[in-house]
């Protein structure tokens, strides 16, 4: 699996080892931002509250991420991450022909 992951993203073992590192840090991080918002925030409704958990991580993670990154040195790595995953993440296929549009055109 790892050695997968090295291929694909065309790194090292010890560059592997501190993006998967920036990861679980970033996410963590994210998560517990988002509890502490959410524990302000006083949402009764369990559903509702997990409804907006989702959101905050959502919008955190890819700060925290970043944040994260950049003492481990993998900034350059996690911009370009990013911006792939917002490309997939916003454009959307034109059902009549292979071209793809983003969202703002």
């Amino acid at each position: 699996m790892f050695s997968k992951l090295k291929n694909k993203w065309g790194v090292s073992g010890i560059r592997l080892f501190l993006i998967l590192c920036t990861f679980a840090i970033g996410g963590s991080a994210s998560g517990r931002i988002a509890h502490k918002l959410l524990d302000l925030m006083n949402i009764d409704p369990f559903v509702l509250k997990a409804v907006v958990y989702l959101l905050l991580v959502t919008v955190f993670w890819p700060l925290s991420v970043l944040l994260v990154s950049i003492p481990f040195g993998q900034f350059n790595f996690f911009r370009k991450y990013l911006a792939k995953l917002g490309r997939k993440m916003f454009s959307r296929k034109n059902n009549n022909s292979n071209e793809r549009y983003s969202v703002a055109a």
